[in-house]
C-alpha cells in the first residue's frame, strides 16, 4: 500500500478499492499495532522514573544512545545496507529532530507537570493532525465521521483535564505547561509521522533511515542539554539504566521499525489508531503506580473520549490515490 499519494504530474489516477479487515495484511497490522500498544502503553510509567533525578533532556539523550546502537547492531546482523546517501541523510536528520528530539523533549517535560497516564490520553489525539496533515501535504481524503469522532474525544480529553486541574500538586498552572508541551509534542510527533510516510522517506531503507534518525536525534538531544543544563547526568541506580535499556531497545528500536513500517502500509492517519487504546493501558498504569484518582468526572472523560476515538476508528480506510504508468 501506499501510505501517501503519489504525484498526479503524469499519467492516469486511479482509487485504491477498499479493503476487508480480515485480510491477511490488514489483520497482521492490527496485531502489530496491538503489540505496539501494549509496548508503548508501558513505557510512560517508565519515563516518569527517568525524569526524577536526570534532566529530561539527557534521559532522551541515552534512550537513543541506546536504541540507535541496537538499531545499527540490527542492520549489521541482517547484513543490510547501513550507509545513506546525502538525500537519506537529509530525510533522517528531518526525522530525527521531529520524532526523537523535540518530541521526546517535550514529552518528557510535560511528565513534569501532568501524570503518565494523562500525556498517553492526549497523544490519542495524534491521530487527529496526522490526518490533517496526510491530507495536506499527502492528498489523503478526511472524512465527516472521523470529524465528529475527533471532536466527541475531544470533549472526552478536556473533562479530563478539568479532574487534572483540580488535582495538580503544584498548582493549576503547572496543568497548562502540561497540556502545552503535550501539544507540541503532538504536532512534532505528527510531523515525523507524515515525513516517514513521504515518498522521499520511503525511498530509503526503514532500517537504515530509523536508525540514523536515532543517531542524529541523539546528537540533537546532547547539544541541547549541553547548551541548557551543562555536562552529563546519570543516575547510578540499576533501575535507571533498565529504564534505559527498556526504552531505548524495546520502546524505540523494535517499535519504531514496526510503527512506521504500519505507516508506510496503512497510513499515518490509521496507524495513529494504536492511540484508542495506549492510553486505556497507560491510565491503568498510572492508577496502580501513580495514584491517579478517579472522580467520575474523570471516568465520564475517559469514557467520552475513547468512544469519541472508536467513532472515529469506524470510519473505513480512505481511498488513496495512485500513479498508474
Amino acid at each position: 500500500m501506499n501510505a501517501a499519494a503519489g504525484s498526479q504530474a503524469g499519467s492516469g489516477v486511479a482509487p485504491e478499492a477498499e479493503t476487508s479487515f480480515w485480510t491477511p495484511r490488514i489483520l497482521l497490522s492490527f496485531l502489530l499495532i496491538v503489540l505496539i500498544v501494549l509496548i508503548w502503553g508501558s513505557t510512560w510509567i517508565v519515563i516518569k522514573d527517568q525524569i526524577a533525578s536526570v534532566p529530561p533532556v539527557w534521559s532522551v539523550c541515552y534512550r537513543f544512545l541506546a536504541g540507535s546502537t541496537a538499531m545499527f547492531l540490527l542492520i549489521a546482523l541482517r547484513r543490510q545496507r547501513l550507509w545513506l546517501d546525502r538525500r537519506g541523510q537529509f530525510w533522517a536528520i528531518l526525522l530525527g529532530l521531529s520524532q526523537f528530539a523535540f518530541n521526546f523533549n517535550f514529552v518528557y517535560r510535560a511528565e513534569g507537570y501532568i501524570t503518565s497516564g494523562l500525556v498517553a490520553v492526549l497523544f490519542a489525539l495524534l491521530m487527529v493532525p496526522n490526518a490533517i496533515l496526510g491530507r495536506v501535504f499527502l492528498g489523503q481524503r478526511i472524512k465527516p465521521g472521523f470529524l465528529l469522532g475527533s471532536a466527541i474525544a475531544i470533549a472526552g480529553i478536556a473533562m479530563l483535564f478539568v479532574q487534572e486541574y483540580r488535582l495538580a500538586p503544584v498548582g493549576g498552572d503547572a496543568v497548562y505547561f502540561g497540556i502545552g508541551f503535550t501539544a507540541i509534542a503532538i504536532l512534532s510527533a505528527s510531523v515525523a509521522n507524515i515525513l516517514q510516510a513521504s515518498n522521499g522517506a520511503k525511498a530509503h531503507p526503514i532500517l537504515t533511515l530509523l536508525a540514523w534518525a536515532m543517531f542524529w536525534g541523539m546528537l540533537a538531544n546532547a547539544a541541547i542539554a549541553l547548551f541548557t543544563t551543562g555536562l552529563p547526568v546519570v543516575d547510578p541506580r540499576p533501575a535507571y539504566f533498565l529504564g534505559i535499556l527498556y526504552l531505548g531497545v524495546i520502546g524505540s528500536a523494535v517499535t519504531f521499525p514496526i510503527y512506521f513500517g504500519l505507516i508506510r502500509e496503512i497510513g499515518a492517519a490509521q496507524a495513529a489508531y494504536s492511540g484508542v487504546l495506549i492510553p486505556i493501558v497507560a491510565m491503568v498504569i498510572s492508577t496502580i503506580f501513580e495514584g491517579y484518582r478517579w472522580s467520575p468526572l474523570a471516568l465520564g472523560g475517559a469514557a467520552v473520549a475513547i468512544a469519541g476515538l472508536l467513532l472515529a476508528t469506524r470510519v473505513r480506510r480512505p481511498k488513496i490515490l495512485r500513479v498508474q504508468g
